[in-house]
This record gives structure tokens, C-alpha cells and sequence, in this order.
């Protein structure tokens, strides 16, 4: 089996790159063919859990993505191995379940987890690299590039189709040199390429010729077709624009992608639109702080799909005005607690918070955000910074040298007030931390005890029943927590990408979606 390569460039990033990988990916797939996602390089905080095995070589070998794992490929009887979580990017992730493939790391070898403006970590096949995170860019290009290759070189050797993603722009002529994620993939999978842009932006005509025209002469024979997305009125108005393109470049354009504001797909990078609510007048408003390190901010697309739920993005004290005692404010996760901690104070929005749980209103922290509402956080081993929390929980985060990375499910015990229908709930989720966090024990012995809600440390509430901490990450992706907090369902992920495929099926021109990997 040698798979054709279909990738997906774009003149910017927010092209539409990752959504238009995830409709290709279940638009094959449902040919009967076997679809695999590829991403060389993804720069992002949100990211998933998946499954893999470790022999002693270092060899890896992907299980399915609910925790069971067989061993490496080769593995004999005497093969020592252990299974470990590893981590990629949410977009492939979703891209892999599109394709109705089991999400493994061969699929995002390399992922960077910005901590602050000059630093991130990297995940090289789903495990921290400390090395790779402290090299040079661009001497850390040439260290992971073996690697790269021979995933996607494996992928292309076991599947039908691989829908790449680029990054970025492949037309970053300062970082040609070092590429490792856009033409230089493309030229080794021989991809035929799809170059999109986001005209509801304008100057799509010029993002497109000038993306062209700085490519090589081998790299433009690549580009198969322009892709217009986000387009909004009449596509007759766009004539004579595709027409004199096409003259200049000898590429047509293939697709025109109406605006689509509900797709129902997890967004990959910043917060999503906010949408007005699902099913007439709002029960409840809930606020999510968007703090500069947000981490896995995909896991609340399903909250706007809840009928007479409205989800807030909030940056600010006065965009938490308003809010009833009925409402929630979410602390979301964190790739960097102690930063997005300090700039939660500078914004004043630790006050607008605790005034909210004061007054008896409902405060949830999730993984970071569960850190945040504790007493202090002790970081020994330097990992991501000591100081004082929120102190709406009688909680202590240690941050440990290794990072916890696992799959989950578990069940909530008896939980109170405003949480109160979580209890005996069994939920599945994933937990992505260094930290670890145990009950305050000065104040438990003067009678302020953290309540224990969910075994081993995963989930913490305060005496008064309305703040509630947890680790697992994934928690309102559930169908059991939507039951028991909304009384509501929402779309599954399968329809969402079958709407997808629907749509490009629609709207590309005819046939050349089949051309592709013809």
C-alpha cells in the first residue's frame, strides 16, 4: 500500500487550514479508503491524549486512543515495553477521528506548546523533549526532520490517502531554510496541493498569487488548486478575479467556500465566535476567562450547542458585570498557571471572581484553573512558578518534574450545591499537568477541608458547595455531564464531520476532489 498525499496550504495562518484538512480526511474515508491526518509540526496549547507503547530501542506504536495498548510493531514475546500518554495536537486528533482512524503521534510527530512569547515546549512523538526545548529553531529543525519523515513516510506506507497540513504559510521566505512542515513536506509526499485563503479578510487575490509566485518553480507544479473560504454574497461578483488568477498561474480555482459560523468543528487557535445561544431565550450564561496561555479552549465548543446556554469569553471585570448568581465562571486551563495567575490579578479579574463565589455564584477551574483557585502553588523543580492562588479553595499544587499525561475515566461522589447534579456521574476525560494538588493542611486542621469529589486528587470542592476544581479535561465533551448539568444532548462529533464532507462535496468543483489521488 502507497498512499496518495493531499496537503492543505494557506496564505495565513486562520486560512481555514485545519477544518478543511478535517472535511477532506471523512470526505475520503467515506470512499471506503484508509485516511490518516498528517501534521509535521503543530504550534498550539491544545492538545489530546493519545495512546502509545515504548519498546527499550525507543520504538513507539499507537494503540487506541481510550487507553488500550498493544505493543511495538515487531515487538516479540521478549520485547520489554510500557505503555505511556502522549500527546497531540487537538486538530489532528479530531482529524484522525474524521478519517475513523485511532489518533496515534505519528500523525503530529512534532508539537510546540508556547509557555511565554519566546519559549515553548516541545512534544516530539507525544513525549516533552527537555533537549529539543532549549535548542536553537533552526538547529532543532535539522535534529527532528529524520523523525518527521520517517512518520510520514510510515503513514504514506500503511494508508490509501494522508491529508497533510501545513502551517502557517508556506511563502515565509525567511523560514524556508528550515522548513520542516510546508513545501518541504509537500515535495517528499509528491502531495497534491490545495492553497487556501480567507477572503472575508480581503486581498484573497493577492495572498494567492503572491503565495504562488514565491514558491519554487518544482513547488508551484504542486498546487493544484485556490480555495476561496469564508466568502460572503454573491460568488458571480467575483468574475473576472478566479479567471485572471488562472491566467497568471495556470491554477484554478476549485472551490468557493461560503462564510459557515456553526460548523460544530473545536476551534484550534484563539476563542471561537460567540454565537447567539441555541434554542430561544438564555437560562444561563457561562464565562469562560480567556487568559493569554489558554489551554484546550476546544474542549467548550460543545456549551454552544446547549440549548439556552450562552458561552462568554471574558478578558475583563466589566465583561463579568451582570453576571447572576445562576451563572458560571470557568478557569479553563493553563499552559502557564502561574503567568495567566498574575495576569488575572493585573486585570483585576481575581476580585470580579471571588466577588462572584462570595455572593454564592458557581465557580469551576479546570486542570490550570483548578491550581489557580487553590491556596499557593510550590514549584521546586522550576517547571512553571511559585505564588499565592485565589484562595477560594483550601488546596496546595505541588509541580512535579514529570508530567502526567493519561486518559481517565472516573466517577464524582457526593457532590453539593451548585454541582450537585454531578454526583455518581462517570465521566471520561484526559488529564495533561505537571502540578498535583492535595488539601491545605494547616487550614484542614483548623476545620477548612477541601472536599475530595473524585479519587486520586482528581476533583476538589469547597465547603460551600459552589467552587469545584478538576483535573480531567474533556468534561462537558461527556454526554453524561451535559445530561446531568443542562438536561440537553448536542450534535456528535460524527455528524459534525459527515456536515463537513457534505460541504465540500458541495461545493468544490465537480470532480476535483476525486483528481486529487487519482
Amino acid at each position: 500500500m502507497s498512499a496518495k498525499s493531499v496537503m492543505v496550504l494557506g496564505t495565513t495562518s486562520g486560512a481555514g487550514k485545519s477544518w478543511l484538512t478535517t472535511a477532506l480526511c471523512r470526505y475520503y474515508a467515506r470512499q471506503g479508503l484508509k485516511v490518516a491526518p498528517f501534521k509535521a509540526q503543530n504550534m498550539s496549547n491544545n492538545a489530546r491524549v493519545v495512546a502509545t507503547s515504548v519498546d527499550a530501542a525507543g520504538g513507539f506504536a499507537a494503540g487506541p486512543s481510550q487507553g488500550e495498548m498493544r505493543p511495538p510493531r515487531g515487538a516479540g514475546s521478549h520485547t520489554q515495553w510500557a505503555t505511556v500518554g502522549a500527546e497531540i495536537g487537538s486538530a489532528q486528533y479530531f482529524q484522525a477521528l474524521a478519517a475513523r482512524a485511532v489518533p496515534e503521534v505519528r500523525m503530529n510527530p512534532l508539537l510546540l506548546k508556547p509557555e511565554k512569547d519566546t519559549q515553548s515546549q516541545v512534544i516530539l512523538l507525544g513525549q516533552v523533549n527537555a533537549a529539543l526545548s532549549r535548542m536553537e529553531w533552526r538547529g532543532r529543525s535539522a535534529s527532528v526532520w529524520p523523525v518527521i519523515a520517517q512518520a510520514l513516510d510510515e503513514l504514506i506506507e500503511e494508508n490509501d490517502v494522508v491529508v497533510i497540513e501545513g502551517a502557517g504559510s508556506p511563502a515565509e521566505i525567511n523560514l524556508k531554510a528550515s522548513d520542516i512542515v510546508n513545501m518541504r513536506v509537500a515535495r517528499h509526499a509528491n502531495a497534491a496541493c490545495l492553497l487556501v485563503t480567507d477572503i472575508d479578510h480581503g486581498g484573497a487575490f493577492a495572498h494567492l498569487y503572491g503565495t504562488w509566485m514565491m514558491l519554487d518553480e518544482g513547488e508551484r507544479q504542486l498546487i493544484k488548486g485556490f480555495v476561496l473560504n469564508k466568502f460572503r454574497g454573491d460568488a458571480k461578483l467575483l468574475a473576472p478575479g478566479p479567471r485572471m488568477l488562472q491566467d497568471l498561474t495556470g491554477v484554478s480555482t476549485v472551490a468557493t467556500l461560503p462564510m459557515w459560523w456553526q460548523h460544530g468543528l473545536p476551534e484550534e487557535d484563539g476563542v471561537f465566535d460567540m454565537t447567539p445561544t441555541l434554542g430561544g431565550a438564555v437560562a444561563r450564561t457561562v464565562a469562560v476567562v480567556a487568559y493569554p496561555r489558554i489551554s484546550n479552549l476546544d474542549e467548550f465548543q460543545t456549551l454552544k450547542n446547549v440549548p439556552g446556554v450562552h458561552l462568554k469569553w471574558v478578558r475583563s471585570p466589566a465583561e463579568l458585570a451582570g453576571l447572576a448568581a445562576a451563572d458560571w465562571i470557568i478557569l479553563p486551563g493553563s499552559k502557564h498557571t502561574s503567568g495567566d495567575l498574575a495576569w488575572l490579578r493585573t486585570q483585576g479579574l481575581d476580585r470580579a471572581v471571588a466577588v462572584h463565589a462570595g455572593r454564592g455564584g458557581a465557580v469551576l477551574g479546570i486542570c490550570g484553573g483548578l491550581q489557580m483557585l487553590g491556596e499557593a502553588l510550590i514549584d521546586p523543580h522550576g517547571i512553571d512558578g511559585n505564588g499565592p492562588g485565589l484562595g477560594l479553595l483550601p488546596v496546595v499544587t505541588l509541580f512535579e518534574a514529570d508530567k502526567t499525561v493519561q486518559h481517565r475515566q472516573a466517577s464524582f461522589s457526593s457532590v453539593t450545591g451548585a454541582w450537585a447534579a454531578l454526583s455518581g456521574v462517570v465521566v471520561q476525560g484526559y488529564e495533561i499537568h505537571h502540578g498535583q494538588t492535595a488539601p491545605h493542611t494547616a487550614m484542614a486542621a483548623a476545620g477548612d477541608v477541601a472536599r475530595a469529589v473524585m479519587p486520586d486528587g482528581l476533583a476538589w470542592q469547597n465547603s460551600g458547595g459552589n467552587v469545584l476544581g478538576v483535573y480531567l479535561h474533556g468534561l462537558f465533551e461527556d454526554p453524561a455531564v451535559l445530561l446531568a448539568l443542562f438536561g440537553a444532548s448536542t450534535p456528535t462529533l460524527d455528524s459534525v464531520f459527515d456536515g463537513l464532507a457534505n460541504y465540500i462535496g458541495k461545493h468544490f468543483e465537480p470532480g476535483v476532489l476525486d483528481a486529487l489521488i487519482a
